[in-house]
């Protein structure tokens, strides 16, 4: 079987008045891998990452999503057709329990999102696959707790549990470990991998140790460009990536 593109950019760039903060990048998730993209503070992985999500609008290049041009789209088009993002910041409502997060974003799915003065019990239909999605996410426990309760870490999960309810094809993850201490780290690397299954994933992740366990490819900018790509035994050993970015010890803790 002939391997599938799910995202691909050519020549992506962005400008800041008269800074380039991604300039001509071009890179390629394949489909069905856990793809990262790293780099120091200010090589523009953020920027680049916000253009891909469609956060932002490039001043030049093409973004194609599975072969169709989504560089115009806006980002609630391509959540439509699967390109579903979450972000560094977990993004739930407090007040809800974590069943009602997941069918808040069931219910967005279905097209019924903004019918919020529906009867509780109108949508309780909803409440099978709001539980199933907790269950793949291991928060099946905490069906009843308010989110505004929850650990950040189970946080966290519950944020991406609410992104796999609006059936994703492609996940994109903002920093998925930020402000995460080492059990909640390995919980959700483990999480991530386990909904990474069926689905591509494409990363901006500083852990460097658990972008060596996760990701199958690994596109490292610097400066706006892209400085080296490859799976990670690759890029670790690449010269300009420890001068620009890891340093020597980096490397080696994560190796």
């Amino acid at each position: 079987m002939a391997e599938r593109i799910a995202l691909a950019c050519e020549g992506l760039t962005k400008r800041f008045g008269g800074f380039k903060a991604v300039d001509n990048v071009s890179l390629t998730v394949r489909e069905g891998t856990i793809h990262a993209l790293i780099g120091p503070n200010g090589a523009g992985k953020t920027t680049c990452f916000n253009l891909l999500t469609k956060v932002l609008q490039p001043d030049a290049g093409r973004i194609a999503y599975f072969g169709r041009d989504v560089t115009r789209l806006q980002q609630e088009a391509v959540a439509r057709l699967g390109m579903v993002r979450s972000f560094q910041i977990s993004a739930v409502f407090l007040g809800l329990t974590a069943l009602q997060n997941v069918r808040v974003a069931l219910l967005q799915r279905t097209g019924l999102g903004p019918k919020f003065w529906r009867p509780a019990r109108a949508m309780g239909h909803l409440d099978g696959e709001a539980a199933r999605l907790l269950g793949e996410v291991g928060l099946e426990a905490d069906a009843g707790t308010r989110a505004a309760q929850l650990p950040y870490g189970r946080k966290r999960a519950l944020e991406i549990a609410m992104t796999l309810a609006l059936d994703p094809r492609m996940l994109l993850l903002d920093e998925p470990m930020a402000g995460l201490g080492q059990e909640d780290v390995a919980r959700i690397t483990a999480l991530i991998r386990r909904v990474s299954a069926h689905r591509t994933v494409l990363m901006v992740e500083h852990n460097l140790s658990v972008v060596s366990e996760l990701c199958h490819t690994i596109t490292v900018l610097a400066r706006g460009s892209i400085l080296a790509e490859g799976d990670y035994q690759r890029v670790s050993t690449d010269e300009r990536v420890i001068t620009a970015y890891m340093g020597v010890e980096a490397v080696q803790e994560a190796a």
